[in-house]
């Protein structure tokens, strides 16, 4: 399975791209989402969090609210670091779950939408890269109309990743989303008609979960060579089929 890397800076259009891939029937994993749930109460990290900055950061309900959160922690690197610390070993742990079982499910190609790909070190599992960049002013343009902030508000955020020059020269494809979406739009199918592997690949991609299973069985299981016997059969006749 190719495992394509999504990211940008803030604001850049990244989302914009996602929805695309999705469109265009690659699945996505989405680390902004996940990023949600291991915050949830009753999570680790929402235990850890709290305990670490206080209730402050709680909206009504007793959820952490994102806006108090982020005016901490974007003002202050080493809140910042805090926060990953205690979030991010958790958020990569269902983000490799759901490789997993992309992967078992035969899927030829899939996305990781993550916006601190290469701080995070999650480029590693990776095969391709791509980057969405704009231009500062852009991104500081779109945050506040998008999200109310101030400038000086904005800039933090965008000053809290990795600088778009050294983002663009880890990258194995950069889009500049500087024209209208139907362009970025554009660009990210021509993407996917570019490395969404051949039908060859995606059969060998459907035969090695399979495989996978396989070995398994023959080691842990009586009957395992009989499975092994069909599991063989299937696989050859599914190949001779496509």
């Amino acid at each position: 399975m190719l495992v394509v890397g999504l990211t940008g800076g803030i604001a850049a259009g990244k989302s914009t791209a996602s929805s695309e891939f999705r469109a265009l029937g690659v699945p996505v994993i989405d680390a902004d989402e996940i990023a949600r749930q291991v915050l949830e109460p009753g999570e680790t990290s929402y235990t850890r969090v709290v305990e670490h900055f206080g209730p402050s950061i709680l909206d009504d309900t007793g959820r952490i609210d994102r806006g108090r959160l982020g005016n901490v922690i974007f003002t202050d690197p080493e809140q910042r670091k805090h926060l990953n610390k205690c979030t991010h070993p958790y958020i990569r742990r269902r983000i490799l779950w759901q490789l997993a079982q992309l992967y078992m499910c035969g899927h030829s190609m899939c996305v990781l939408d993550v916006p601190l790909l290469f701080e995070s070190g999650l480029h590693r599992v990776c095969a391709k890269t791509v980057v969405i960049e704009c231009p500062r002013e852009v991104q500081l343009e779109r945050l506040a109309q998008r999200n109310g902030f101030t400038r000086v508000e904005a800039e933090a955020r965008v000053d809290a990743q990795m600088r778009s020059d050294v983002r663009a020269a880890r990258a194995t494809r950069v889009v500049n989303n500087t024209e209208s979406v139907d362009e970025l739009r554009s660009e990210i199918r021509a993407i996917v008609s570019l490395w969404r592997p051949s039908w060859v690949r995606a059969a060998m991609g459907v035969a090695a979960p399979v495989g996978v299973v396989v070995g398994l069985a023959c080691v842990w299981m009586p009957w395992g060579r009989a499975v092994l016997g069909m599991a063989t059969a299937w696989i050859v006749g599914s190949l001779v089929l496509w």
